[in-house]
C-alpha cells in the first residue's frame, strides 16, 4: 500500500482538479447544458454559457454570438456532417433551432414541433397543431421561425393564431390560447419570446391592413397580461392609454376602417436589467399613406422600435425608422443588445438594421438616435439627421410627382433573415438585400382596396429590379462596411458568429458557408441538400461543439430571385432537414433525385402576351397565386411547380372545394369563380415546360 498510496493521492488530486475544470467550463451534466426545466431568466441572460441555444436569437440580448470555440478558423477544415433528421413537412423551413441539455427544438411548417437529439439526431417527440386546416376566409402562409422555452415547457405560434404550450419532455399540450380574431386576415410565423416569464408573440397582417399589437400571456397559465396596440382604434371608442392617445394625433382620416398595419410580426429584445421589452413594428396598411391616412402624418406607431414595461406594457419611448411609411419599410427586423464605445465612453445600446437601407444605434434606455448610415444603396432619404432622428426625404421618393426609382425595393435591405453580432469586434453580420423597384403612388380617389382580396391600388409598383444579396460585415461603431460577399443567386439565409472566429451562413444553393469573422475569407462549406434560410445555431453536447441548421427554401427574395434560383432545381419537399455538423463528422447525405432542368427564359409578367385570355389569366395569378408558386409560375422549390403540375384538370376541386387543404394548399372559395379558375387554367397551360 505504501509503494501505491503517492499515486493514489496524486490521482485524487488530479480527480478533483478535472472536476473543477469541467465545473469551471461553460458547460457540464449529460450534455453540458441546462434541462429545458432549468430554462428561466438567468440561464437564458448569460451570455457566457455557450452549451445552450435557449432562445431566438440565444440570449435576451439576441446577439446570436455563440462564445463556444471549439470549432475555429484553423479547424474548420474538418468540419463534417454529424447527422441530419428529415423533416415532414414540404415547405419553407425558417425556424432556428433552440437546444437545452443536448436537445434541439424547432419547427416546420404550420407550427409543427420536433424535438430531436443533439448527438445522434434521433426524433424524440412531435406535436402537429392542426395549423394546416387553417382559416378558410383568409389564406395565411405555413412557414413558421421557431419556438421559446421557459421552466419545461416549449412555446409555438402557429398560423391561425393559437400560442401553444407544450411539455418539453414529452411533447403534450399544456395549454394554448387564441391570440387573435380569426375572421379578420391576421397570421402568426414569427418565434414567440419568453422575457421573465411573460410570453411576447405579435402577428403578420399589415399588407392586407389589419390592426398590429404585441401581446403578453402568462408563461404559466396562458393568460393575457397586456397587449400594446401599435395603431391607434377609432377615437369614438376612447384610448387605452396615453401612448394610444398621442398616436391617434399623427394619423389623419378614418384610419381604423382600414387597420392601419404596423404588426410586429418577428423582432423583440429584452433588457432585463431596465425591464424592458422592445417591440419592433411592421409596415403601414394600406400601403399609401394617402389611402390611410390622408392628409399626411408620422402614423405612429408603425415602422418603429417601441420599448415597453415588461410587466405592463406600457409605452416608455419609441424610435421611428420610417415616418409615414408607404414603401413596406418595416422595423420587424432583428434588434441587437451590445454595450458599445461611442463618443469616449461605453453606451448600453439597440442596433438594427430595418428594411429602409440604414443601420441604427440607439440609446436603449431613453432611444437616443446615437448614429445611422446606409448599408445598402438607398435613394428614398439622403441621409438621417441625427439632430431630429429623422430622415432627410427624398422630395420624390412619395411617388406624387411621377413614377420613382425607388431603393431599396419593397423587399428591404434586410428581411427577416437573422443578422448575428460580434461583441468582441462589434461587427453585425447582415444578410443584405440590393435591389431597387419603380414605384408611384395612386391620386386619391383612383385606389381600391379590398382586405379579404388582399387587393391594395393604393401604389403602383413594379417588380424588384437590379437584384442582388449576400453577407455584409458592418462595424456598428464606424458605421461603414467592412467587406461583403454576394451570394451566386442573391438567397442568403441568417447568420451566426462565434467565438471560434467565424461568421456561419447558409445560401441559396444550398450550402452552410463560415467565413473567417474579420476578414471574410471563406473557411469551409458543408451541402445541407437544400437551401439554407433560416439561422444556425451552436451548442456543445458530449463534449463536443455542433453547429445546427434547418434546410428548406423559402422567403420573399427567394421567390423573387425564383428565376434565378431554379438552376438549382429544387424539387418540392425535396431536402427538408435538420443537419448538425461537428469535427470529425462523417455521415452522408441521401443521393439527390435528378434536378429540375431550369427554364432558360421565362416570360416577363409584366408584359401581355396578346392573348386576352391567358392575359386575364396570369393577371389572377399573380394576384392569388404568385405568393408561393413565384412570378411566371416559376418554382424554386418552395412550393409546387405548377410548370410541370399534373392536375390541372383538379384545379377546381383544389382551388375552390380546398381537395389540398390537409397538405396546406387553402381553398380560394371566397375569392375566385369557376370562370376565374379556367382562366387561370388556361395561363398554367401556357406555361407548362413539362412533368414532375
Amino acid at each position: 500500500m505504501r509503494k501505491f498510496g503517492p499515486w493514489i493521492a496524486i490521482g485524487a488530486v488530479l480527480l478533483v482538479g478535472a472536476i473543477l475544470l469541467l465545473a469551471l467550463r461553460p458547460w457540464g451534466g449529460r450534455s453540458g447544458g441546462r434541462d429545458a426545466a432549468q430554462v428561466d431568466a438567468a440561464a437564458i441572460a448569460d451570455e457566457r454559457a455557450g452549451a445552450d441555444w435557449l432562445s431566438h436569437g440565444r440570449t435576451y440580448s439576441e446577439q446570436r454570438f455563440s462564445p463556444l470555440d471549439a470549432i475555429n478558423a484553423n479547424n474548420i477544415s474538418r468540419l463534417g456532417l454529424a447527422w441530419f433528421a428529415d423533416i415532414d413537412a414540404p415547405g419553407e423551413m425558417e425556424s432556428t433551432p433552440l437546444v437545452a441539455n443536448g436537445i434541439l427544438y424547432t419547427t416546420g411548417t404550420f407550427g409543427v414541433v420536433y424535438a430531436i437529439d443533439g448527438r445522434t439526431g434521433r426524433q424524440l417527440w412531435r406535436y402537429d397543431p392542426g395549423a394546416a386546416q387553417r382559416n378558410a376566409n383568409f389564406p395565411v402562409w405555413g412557414r413558421n421561425r421557431g419556438v421559446a422555452l421557459w421552466r419545461g415547457k416549449v412555446y409555438v405560434g402557429v398560423a391561425d393564431g393559437r400560442l401553444v404550450a407544450l411539455n418539453a419532455a414529452n411533447g403534450a399540450l399544456v395549454w394554448e390560447t387564441q391570440t387573435f380574431d380569426q375572421s379578420q386576415p391576421y397570421s402568426i410565423t414569427g418565434a414567440p419570446r419568453v422575457f421573465d416569464g411573460h410570453v411576447l408573440i405579435g402577428q403578420g397582417g399589415g399588407d392586407k391592413a389589419t390592426r398590429g399589437y404585441a401581446s403578453s400571456y402568462n408563461a404559466e397559465t396562458g393568460a393575457l397580461e397586456w397587449r400594446f396596440w401599435v395603431a391607434p382604434g377609432n377615437p369614438a371608442d376612447g384610448f387605452a392609454s396615453d401612448a394610444e392617445r398621442r398616436a391617434a394625433e399623427t394619423w389623419h382620416g378614418e384610419w381604423w376602417k382600414h387597420g392601419g398595419g404596423g404588426n410586429p410580426w418577428n423582432a423583440f429584445a429584452y433588457d432585463p436589467e431596465l425591464r424592458l421589452v422592445y417591440i419592433g413594428t411592421g409596415n403601414g396598411g394600406p400601403w399609401g399613406r394617402n389611402a390611410r391616412s390622408p392628409g399626411g402624418g408620422d402614423n405612429l406607431y408603425i415602422s418603429s422600435i417601441v420599448a415597453v414595461k415588461v410587466d405592463t406594457g406600457e409605452y416608455v419611448w419609441h424610435y421611428q425608422t420610417t415616418p409615414g411609411d408607404q414603401w413596406d419599410y418595416t422595423a420587424t427586423q432583428d434588434m441587437i443588445l451590445a454595450t458599445l464605445p461611442i463618443g469616449g465612453r461605453e453606451r448600453r445600446v439597440i442596433m438594427q438594421a430595418p428594411k429602409n437601407g440604414f443601420f441604427y444605434v440607439l440609446d436603449r434606455a431613453t432611444g437616443e438616435l446615437l448614429s445611422a448610415a446606409n448599408y445598402v444603396p438607398v435613394t428614398w432619404a439622403e441621409r438621417i439627421d441625427i439632430a431630429t432622428g429623422r430622415p432627410v426625404e427624398n422630395p420624390r421618393a412619395r411617388g406624387n410627382q411621377g413614377v420613382f426609382d425607388l431603393a431599396p425595393s419593397w423587399l428591404g435591405g434586410h428581411s427577416w433573415q437573422p443578422m448575428s453580432f460580434s461583441p468582441r469586434l462589434n461587427i453585425a453580420f447582415i444578410p443584405f438585400i440590393e435591389a431597387n423597384m419603380s414605384y408611384e403612388e395612386t391620386p386619391i380617389g383612383q385606389w381600391r382596396f379590398d382586405q379579404g382580396q388582399g387587393m391594395d391600388t393604393s401604389v403602383r409598383i413594379g417588380l424588384p429590379a437590379n437584384m442582388r444579396g449576400g453577407l455584409l460585415a458592418w462595424d456598428t461603431v464606424a458605421q461603414r462596411e467592412v467587406w461583403r460577399h454576394y451570394a451566386p443567386d442573391g438567397v442568403a439565409g441568417g447568420t451566426m458568429s462565434t467565438a471560434g472566429g467565424l461568421v456561419f451562413q447558409g445560401t441559396g444553393e444550398g450550402n452552410l458557408i463560415a467565413y473567417d469573422a474579420r476578414t471574410g475569407a471563406e473557411r469551409w462549406r458543408g451541402a445541407a441538400g437544400n437551401a439554407v434560410i433560416g439561422g444556425p445555431v451552436s451548442y456543445e453536447a458530449g463534449g463536443e461543439q455542433y453547429v445546427a441548421v434547418m434546410a428548406g427554401m423559402g422567403g420573399a427574395y427567394a421567390l423573387m430571385a425564383s428565376n434565378a434560383a431554379q438552376r438549382y432545381g429544387w424539387r418540392y419537399g425535396e431536402g427538408r432537414r435538420v443537419l448538425a455538423f461537428k469535427l470529425g463528422g462523417a455521415a452522408q447525405l441521401p443521393a439527390r433525385e435528378p434536378a429540375l432542368a431550369a427554364e432558360a427564359s421565362p416570360p416577363d409578367p409584366m408584359k401581355p402576351s396578346g392573348d386576352a385570355r391567358i392575359d386575364r389569366g396570369s393577371l389572377l395569378y399573380h394576384t392569388y397565386c404568385v405568393e408561393c408558386h413565384g412570378p411566371s409560375v416559376v418554382a424554386n422549390g418552395a412550393y409546387p411547380d405548377l410548370r410541370r403540375t399534373q392536375t390541372l384538370g383538379e384545379l377546381e376541386s383544389i382551388v375552390l372545394e380546398g381537395a389540398l387543404v390537409p397538405r396546406g394548399m387553402p381553398s380560394f372559395s371566397q375569392h375566385l369563380t369557376r370562370d376565374d379558375v379556367a382562366l387561370i387554367r388556361a395561363y398554367l397551360t401556357a406555361r407548362r415546360i413539362g412533368e414532375n
